[in-house]
């Protein structure tokens, strides 16, 4: 099962117990009743929406037959992968001065700001205020803001609002 650990580094142990129970063709909900849990749990850990605890970690090995700590491992590697994610510094703009609420309709904890930057780049110039504006100019530079907006008039005393200019007092 090593080389398998390996291969599964850093997924959500639930997508992966979510494959070995079609693979098996077991149904999620008497699966999860056999352990003694409810399928609500279960359904919720299969869709990435929850951890795994070690304790169901290890009714979840003993059924499947799987080695003592498979799943556990596997919810550990997640786990650092995570915390990895959040220490790069460089993949996503400060974000305490990024509100949550402009991004509303949205998990603000799953925004991808490499591929989505178009989308965020007009949301955050559309409705953000100056700090805002001045962060995610910092983050993608002015290229990408100029791509986005279709401006080429953004310049050290002038802010950027979608194809407008306003005087301010933000240096860039």
């Amino acid at each position: 099962m090593e080389t398998a650990l390996e291969k599964y580094k850093g997924i959500h142990p639930g997508l992966i117990l979510e494959r070995e129970l079609k693979k098996r063709n077991l149904k999620k909900g008497p699966f999860a009743l056999s352990l003694h849990e409810y399928p609500q749990t279960l359904n919720g850990i299969t869709k990435g929406q929850r951890g795994l605890t070690a304790a169901l970690s290890l009714k979840i090995d003993k059924a499947l037959g799987l080695e003592e700590g498979t799943m556990l491992l596997l919810q550990a590697y997640y786990e650092i992968k995570r915390e990895q994610q959040k220490g790069n510094s460089g993949e996503s703009p400060d974000l305490s001065i990024i509100r949550k609420t402009l991004f509303w309709d949205t998990d603000f904890n799953k925004i991808d700001w490499k591929n989505q930057y178009k989308a965020i780049i007009q949301r955050v110039f559309e409705r953000g205020n100056d700090d805002e504006k001045k962060e995610i100019l910092r983050f993608y530079g002015k290229g990408k803001i100029k791509e986005v907006t279709g401006s080429t008039r953004i310049t050290d005393n002038k802010m950027l609002i979608l194809g407008h200019s306003k005087q301010n007092t933000i240096l860039y």
